[in-house]
């Protein structure tokens, strides 16, 4: 369904693992409380892996099994517990999840290490700043 080690889907992103419309997802949102994906600064919904597979229950109570908007909702009412229950990360990733954290960890480390050196002044820099310099002596 999902692609592993995935956190965050957009919503193109669920359209096409589910197979349904944007509008349709967008409308089953006010249908279905427990389907509240997050948005993030710009206003994108994000789904996370429990927003999908909901969507994916939804789709086939509907879809395959026939039900009703009403029904579907009372269907998934009565096995909320498992879908509301559904962990963000599974136990076997968590210890992948901390070594990627820490990989990135390291690198942003890395980085603030390069920012802080005095990097070199390029060519182009340097051609300006004659430039500029050239453009006092003559008064300008």
């Amino acid at each position: 369904m999902a692609r592993k080690g995935k956190l965050f889907y957009k919503i193109g992103e669920v359209c096409k693992i589910c197979d349904v419309p944007a509008h349709v997802l967008r409308y089953w949102e006010t249908e279905f409380p427990p389907l509240t994906p997050n948005k993030n600064r710009s206003g994108q919904r994000i789904f996370r892996e429990r927003d999908v597979q909901l969507v994916v229950e939804i789709k086939r109570l509907l879809y395959d099994e026939g039900y009703t908007i009403a029904g579907a909702r009372k269907q998934l009412r009565r096995n909320g517990a498992n879908l509301r229950a559904a962990p963000l990360f599974s136990k076997s990733g968590a210890n992948s999840s901390r070594k990627l954290l820490a990989q990135i960890r390291g690198e942003l480390q890395d980085l603030m290490t390069l920012l802080d050196q005095d990097l070199p002044t390029s060519n182009m820099q340097t051609a300006n700043q004659r430039q500029l310099a050239g453009s006092d002596e003559n008064g300008e």
